[in-house]
């Protein structure tokens, strides 16, 4: 038994008359299973299509119905590949012959183009034997350029590695290269690190020579090792209090002459207040009765203890120090001259820093460089030390300022949407150089000189964040200028830049007055303006 019945349906949004036809079928020992057949008339052409009611339900097509469908299929297709022929096509390949590779620490991704290997993506372990099969492998591929991305230290070693082969290796900054959202694996970032090197979408990250590479090093790790040291007087310190001895009240430093003149006694066994107190040089602003009551502490064995550590691991780090000053003077003497040490202007009485280093460093730098730089306010040897072994001494590699301060991370990162300007912020950057270059701008605060008016001027405005910022990012400046045309730094004096700064304010009253339709004469007040 079956019947049919012709529904008649309101039209579409698109203007379609829509028929549908329901059919049935059913028996005195089965369940109904109702198909509805929707035949659509458009002028686009008519097609008929059967939908089931039920998930897995089957159902068959009439015949006029089944040509209609084939027929719609057709013009699908048809329509599909003039889609496909209207899509622009892909970005133009700059670098044909490259590779990527996703850096870890055990196994190293490397993906090459799709015919140059049967595997085009291929995983290598993290040994020398294995790197030097992954750069055969890509010779064999004959690939010329590579991009990594850098994951903390394990880059290093392959890097190295591929450039002894005559690679042109770049490391990538792993911001620029995120993936599109999706899954991802090993094998995926390789591909789309070689995607987007092959389109010259990658710039490499700054690496210097590798000369300077080897004297960065032994710098960073002299750094390390005062950074030990300074642990280590902290340990001291909180020895010292936990026996209720308080010298870091009484002295500034507690390393200094007096302060360890005291700590080595109290180890030998003197604990007499009056004769530790006795031990302070004259330089010491603090009374002797004063330090005498700060000495009045609880000896406790476990105390003692720890502080006779923590001065052995400071006596051990300032002895590595000095061993690395002295591997540092032996590399500085294999780069060439560019400067007589003997011409080297003297720069009056400068008051040592606490970790100076033991060798003439600054007729060093002046040699290497041809350029003194601590003629700039507010930088001295151990700063401009920082900066060359982290830049170099090739300019050639920051075409402009505006690119080193930028490298820097010194300069605003203006964000614009819209044409309006949401976010001025600098950058967040782990940059040792520009860590440099703010420590010099803080020491400027008490400065009688340009630099410091600069640096006091937008302190009180802006406050000091970012006033040792602008000051960094113009000693920045000062620095490259330098750099480049081998200029002489001359300060001119605070009073120079306050009279410049006063100008420039006179100045803009003027010419706000004159905006509104008023001429200004302004003359000095007696007694108040010199």
């Amino acid at each position: 038994m079956a019947e049919d019945r012709m529904v008649r349906l309101r039209s579409d949004s698109y203007g379609r008359r829509i028929t549908g036809v329901i059919c049935t079928r059913s028996r005195a020992w089965s369940r109904v299973f109702p198909v509805v057949s929707l035949v659509i008339r458009s002028r686009l052409g008519d097609f008929n299509h059967t939908i089931p009611t039920r998930v897995g339900m089957r159902s068959t097509l009439p015949i006029q119905g089944a040509s209609a469908m084939k027929k719609h299929t057709k013009e699908k297709n048809h329509t599909q590949q003039k889609k496909e022929r209207r899509q622009p096509a892909g970005l133009p390949i700059i670098n044909p012959d490259a590779a990527g590779i996703d850096v870890g620490s055990e196994e190293h991704w490397v993906a090459v183009p799709g015919d140059r290997d049967e595997q085009p993506v291929r995983c290598f372990g993290c040994f020398t034997a294995d790197l030097h099969e992954m750069a055969r492998w890509l010779k064999a591929c004959k690939v010329t350029t590579i991009a990594m991305e850098a994951t903390g230290v394990y880059w290093i070693t392959p890097f190295q590695v591929l450039e002894s082969y005559g690679f042109e290796v770049k490391v990538v900054n792993a911001r620029h290269v995120k993936n599109v959202p999706g899954r991802k694996t090993d094998v995926e970032d390789a591909q789309w690190i070689q995607r987007l090197h092959s389109c010259g979408l990658l710039a490499g990250s700054f690496r210097p020579d590798d000369n300077i590479c080897v004297l960065r090093s032994y710098w960073r790790h002299r750094e390390n090792m005062i950074q030990s040291a300074s642990a280590s007087i902290q340990h001291m310190q909180k020895a010292l209090i936990q026996m209720n001895v308080h010298l870091h009240k009484v002295l500034s430093d507690i390393t200094g002459v007096t302060g360890m003149r005291i700590i080595r006694s109290i180890l030998e066994g003197e604990r007499n207040p009056r004769t530790l107190a006795s031990l302070s040089t004259s330089g010491v602003k603090t009374s002797r009765e004063t330090i005498a009551k700060a000495l009045e502490g609880d000896w406790r064995a476990e105390h003692l203890f720890v502080l006779a550590q923590a001065l052995e691991w400071y006596e051990f780090s300032h002895r590595q120090i000095a061993a690395c000053d002295t591997k540092i003077e032996e590399h500085l003497g294999s780069f060439q001259s560019k400067a007589d040490p003997q011409d080297l202007p003297g720069k009056g009485n400068i008051t040592p820093r606490k970790n100076q280093s033991h060798i003439d460093l600054r007729a060093e730098l002046f040699r290497i460089t041809g350029r003194d730089y601590t003629r700039i306010d507010g930088l001295d040897t151990l700063t401009v030390q920082t900066v060359v072994s982290e830049v170099g001494l090739d300019s050639s590699r920051f075409p402009t300022v505006k690119h080193f301060t930028s490298w820097l991370t010194l300069c605003p990162e203006n964000r614009i949407t819209g044409g309006r300007i949401k976010n001025s912020r600098t950058r967040k950057s782990a940059n040792r150089a520009a860590t440099a270059f703010r420590l010099a701008a803080q020491s400027l605060a008490s400065s009688k000189t340009a630099l410091g008016g600069f640096y006091r001027r937008l302190k009180a405005r802006l406050g000091s964040p970012k006033a040792i910022t602008a000051t960094a990012h113009k000693l920045a400046r000062i620095f490259y200028k330098l750099w480049t045309t081998g200029e002489i730094y001359e300060d001119k004096g605070a009073h120079y830049y306050e009279e410049q700064y006063k100008n420039r304010m006179l100045r803009s009253i003027k010419r706000k007055a004159r905006d509104l339709g008023y001429d200004v004469f302004l003359q000095p007040v007696a007694g108040q303006v010199s």
